[in-house]
């Protein structure tokens, strides 16, 4: 059964990783899927690859979303995906003292005020109808603390937290506007490769930074993805305001056998 057909789906961040698996899985639910990225080859390559659309847009640029607007007024369904660790152009300190304000703001920049940015646009052009469904990919970062990337935690944890507030907000106006919030653990994508490397003990690098899950393994883009159309279709109408975590059971508590 294919839960999306006929609505349009706009997408961020959605060049590669678990944007891009988004999108080829409401492309497969029937929608009509608007990939956008800031990266325009990779964008388009993905948007070719599965006959849909691709619009250019930086998440942190209020003109972008602007633009955006204008090139697509009306969408049922809008992913929040777009977002940085700080760490994509090297190490650089990300603890609470000694991360530079610059590093700070740049992560805020893509992944808060990029989300608040699309939330905006998504209230607009669903109101019209009174219904959608905006989904925010926040993390597993966002519901804990993590000493070494104390910029990308506090984002997540303002996207949690926001997708909350715009659930309400829209609520609170007789909208069928629903608003969650997904939170991925280590799920293997792109980002993960600088970490894991082609060369031997990639094996053994994966079963370490995986240990403490108690499914023992990092999850997919594609198991994303799958929640992501749960949430995007009607049968969830009665879901808003909530956060799915996909984390192999890591925040539920540990696996171990009791000695």
């Amino acid at each position: 059964m294919q839960r999306l057909t006929g609505k349009t789906c706009v997408i961020t961040g959605a060049a590669r990783g678990i944007g891009r698996a988004i999108a080829e899985r409401f492309q497969a639910e029937g929608g009509i899927v608007i990939l956008t990225d800031q990266d325009v080859e990779a964008g388009t390559a993905a948007a070719d690859a599965i006959d849909a659309r691709f619009l250019p847009l930086d998440v942190g640029e209020e003109e972008d979303w602007l633009r955006l607007a204008d090139a697509v007024p009306v969408a049922d369904v809008v992913v929040n995906n777009a977002g940085i660790t700080g760490f994509e152009q090297g190490v650089v300190p990300h603890d609470p003292e000694h991360a530079s304000l610059a590093d700070w703001r740049a992560v805020h920049r893509v992944n808060l005020d990029g989300t608040f940015l699309g939330c905006r646009y998504a209230i607009c052009a669903m109101k019209a109808t009174g219904t959608g469904s905006i989904i925010n990919i926040s993390s597993r970062s966002g519901m804990v603390g993590i000493p070494g990337a104390a910029a990308y935690a506090a984002s997540k944890a303002a996207i949690r937290n926001h997708s909350k507030t715009v659930a309400l907000y829209c609520a609170q106006q007789g909208w069928r506007i629903r608003c969650n919030s997904i939170h991925p653990a280590a799920i293997l994508t792109p980002m993960w490769e600088p970490m894991l490397g082609d060369g031997p003990g990639r094996a053994e690098r994966m079963a370490a930074l995986v240990a403490d899950t108690p499914l023992r393994r990092f999850g997919t883009a594609e198991e994303v993805a799958a929640v992501a159309a749960m949430l995007a279709a009607d049968e969830a109408a009665y879901v808003t305001g909530t956060e799915v975590t996909i984390d192999g059971g890591l925040l539920a508590g540990s696996a171990a056998t009791p000695g």
